[in-house]
This record gives structure tokens, sequence and C-alpha cells, in this order.
């Protein structure tokens, strides 16, 4: 199976970040023939302070999602985090993803699934591998056709994920997709002040190692300005340097 990208700012902050990161995976994926969806939410309803900049909404965001549709021609992902945003999300986009910390919110994969979209599942930070077993069964029972599962790491102790990578083929079992979320998996959970740290230096090490695991996805939230960007920035990867960690798992 050929690997496939994901990649694009946390969340929408204005259709010029979107513009630029959209104009430099259309140039990766000519020049490499890439698999790419384009990847920026709507809403971070699970920001760590209630004064985070959260995104511009449902009506909004989907809006701006599909000018970069119309205008690029690239397939877009986001997160859905109540059931009722799932229909009107699968009007616009190709894939819904279900947060990590939702991927057991049964009635939230059961609306995902009715919509005929592609389901992507991010593994819970509290869940193995193998557990994941069940909320592909819930989307797929429900109608869905096509199921991926995402690894972002998992809890380990207060303000630190760690990966363990036999989670990757562990869900291979249960579906032919999975992801490596390459950046998210070495975020410091509400380890920043009120904010989520990171490590960015990880991700290409971070990539590297979910490929030898055998996953055939690999997902890279970038930004033009990560130390200015206004959701994720310590873990997001400078869109220049997007380049280089996409040929080196090519």
């Amino acid at each position: 199976m050929s690997p496939l990208f994901i990649a694009g700012p946390c969340v929408i902050e204005s259709a010029e970040v979107l513009n630029e990161v959209a104009a430099e995976l259309v140039r990766l994926q000519k020049t490499y023939q890439l698999d790419v969806y384009f990847k920026a939410s709507f809403d971070k309803a699970n920001r760590t302070s209630i004064t985070s900049y959260r995104g511009p909404g449902l009506d909004k965001g989907l809006q701006m999602l599909a000018d970069v549709k119309a205008k690029f021609g690239l397939r877009l992902l986001t997160d859905i985090h109540e059931s009722y945003q799932a229909a009107p999300v699968a009007e616009v986009v190709d894939v819904l993803q279900i947060p990590a910390f939702l991927c057991r919110q049964t009635d939230l994969l059961v609306a995902a699934a009715k919509t005929g979209k592609a389901v992507n599942i991010k593994k819970a930070q509290f869940l193995s591998g193998l557990d994941m077993q069940f909320p592909v069964e819930k989307a797929r029972e429900s109608g869905a056709k096509e199921v991926w599962l995402t690894e972002r790491g998992n809890s380990f102790g207060y303000n630190n994920l760690v990966v363990d990578f036999r989670n990757i083929p562990d869900m291979l079992k249960w579906t032919s997709r999975v992801v490596m979320d390459c950046t998210h998996s070495v975020q410091r959970p509400g380890a920043a002040g009120g904010k989520t740290g990171g490590n960015r230096e990880f991700v290409p090490a971070m990539a590297l190692a979910a490929k030898a695991f055998g996953a055939n996805g690999f997902f890279f939230e970038t930004h033009p300005d990560p130390d200015h960007a206004l959701s994720d920035g310590p873990n997001m990867l400078a869109l220049k340097d997007l380049e280089r960690v996409v040929c080196s798992l090519m």
C-alpha cells in the first residue's frame, strides 16, 4: 500500500495561512506524486484553557475549507467533536476524523460512519492498539466502508506522551490503513502553563520509526511560522521542513 500523507495547520487561523500551506502541499504532491490530504480544524474543542483560540467555528470554517478544495483541488480531512457536526462536515470534506479522547464515543462514531465518508479514528492516549478493534467495529457495523486508525502516543505520567510502536502492527490487524501522527505524538500535554508544549525536533525520527513498524500513513501538523501559531505550535513541523521529512519517507 502506497504511503498516505495528511498535513496542514492545527486550526484554521486565516485564509492566508491555509493558502500558503495548501500551495506547498500541491507542489509536493506534483513533485513526488503524493497521496495527500489537507487537514485543518474548524474548532479545537479540547484546548487546555478556556482563553485559548479555538477556530472560526463550523459554518465559517467549512466555507474556508471548501475554498481550499475549490482553489487547490486537495482532498480534505477534519475532525468532529459532536454527532450533529458529521452530516454538514461530510458535505465538504473527504475524511471525518474522530479525536483521540473521543474514540470510544459510540454516537459520534455512528454519526461519522453513516455519512459514507472515510473515518479516521485516532487511538486514545489511554488505549492500546489492540483495544482499537472495538471503535473499528462500531464504525463498520454502522456503515463505514473505509476506516483508518491513527497512532498518537500514550499518556506517560503527567504532561508526557510515549509512543509504543508495537501499536502500529497491532492496529494493522483491524484495518489496512494505519497512520502515524508524527506531530501530536511529541506533545507535552498541558505542560506549558495552560497550553500544550512539545518537542518538534523529534518529529522526523517519529516518522521513520513508524515506517519501520509498518505505518502506511503519516500525519503532520505544519505551519509557516510554528512559534507564532495559534494552536499546537511547539509540536508542529515548520512548513519549510516538510519536504525533507516527506522525502525521507518516500
